[in-house]
């Protein structure tokens, strides 16, 4: 008889073993010839030694796929254990296209061909713009690609920005500090981190400024450099604040900037600067441009049909504008 003792440094093994070790228990169930045990994050195995290093590669695939996502169904872990390949392109937690592995399994990736190709450009260019409607998921995707650079190293820290513009409603007298008063604006930025990164970590992150969210206005007089910038509700800003956002790219820092020409909440008084900015910057290499139409909305599917409805009844009032 050999013994083997496994150590579990890079996942919870709370998460390993299970609720009131319920995981555990499976385990011992589908090696039944082994004597399993469990003592803090290591693994204390006792049998033949064929059947310690078929377990073994079975613990190595879990704790890949626990790397990978942050947690384990019942059901994975028993198709893991009943002979699955992990690495099989249907199955999908392996899947080369994934962005990144959310929260409870969560798959984080493409989905449509615009954010595919919003992807290559982003991997192709140091700045890009993604325009496009509501719900064709250019914030989230953004999101997903800084996530995905600050997990593989190629960053050291996120910065998510957007113009703390109103949308037609007042959020000046909610009660609260600035910080309270400022995060409404900034709650889609959080939703789309709240998908992907697990809380404590989000949180370590976030008291440890890897990742900061902060108004638009709170990027004035900064260099950032080794970071993923994400400018989002570009058209909120004007031709100077854009300026100002772009002035402060590092020699190794990305951006993207995201907006929605269709959805301007800046005040009468105020033009948005995006359309001019892109004008502008058009042609220079190193910066790309993306469109999204409501093909690419991953909403609800009344979405979609609510935004061609809403382009229809502008063309017509453009039209109208026209002939008078």
């Amino acid at each position: 008889m050999s013994e083997l003792t496994i150590k579990l440094e890079t996942v919870d093994p709370v998460e390993f073993f299970g609720f009131n070790n319920n995981k555990l228990k499976i385990l011992k169930k589908e090696f039944s010839r082994l004597n399993i045990s469990a003592r803090g994050n290591k693994i204390i195995v006792a049998g033949a030694q064929e059947d310690l290093e078929i377990f073994s590669d079975k613990v190595h695939q879990l704790v890949e796929y626990l790397e990978r996502y942050g947690k384990i169904s019942d059901q994975h872990l028993e198709e893991i254990l009943h002979g699955r390949n992990p690495y099989e392109t249907n199955f999908p937690q392996f899947q080369d296209n994934v962005l990144v592995y959310g929260n409870n399994g969560m798959l984080v990736r493409a989905r449509t061909e615009n954010q595919q190709k919003m992807v290559e450009l982003s991997e192709e260019n140091d700045i890009l713009f993604a325009m496009g409607p509501a719900g064709t998921g250019k914030t989230y995707t953004a999101v997903a690609l800084a996530v995905r650079a600050l997990k593989n190293k190629s960053v050291k820290k996120i910065i998510l920005t957007r113009p703390a513009v109103e949308a037609g409603e007042s959020l000046g007298f909610l009660p609260g500090d600035l910080k309270e008063k400022i995060d409404p604006y900034l709650r889609p930025l959080y939703d789309a981190l709240d998908d992907m990164i697990p809380a404590d970590k989000l949180a370590y992150f976030m008291q440890n400024r890897i990742i900061e969210v902060a108004p638009l206005a709170y990027m004035r007089g900064r260099t950032l450099d080794n970071a993923f910038m994400i400018l989002d509700e570009a058209q909120n800003a004007t031709t100077l604040q854009l300026k100002m956002f772009l002035t402060r790219i590092g020699p190794s820092a990305q951006c993207i900037i995201t907006g929605d020409m269709t959805q301007i909440d800046l005040p009468k008084n105020q033009q948005s600067g995006l359309r001019k900015t892109m004008q502008i910057l058009d042609g220079i290499k190193g910066i790309g441009m993306i469109h999204l139409s409501a093909d690419d909305v991953v909403r609800h599917r009344l979405v979609k049909e609510i935004i061609k409805a809403f382009d229809k009844d502008a063309e017509r009032e453009q039209h109208f504008k026209d002939k008078n």
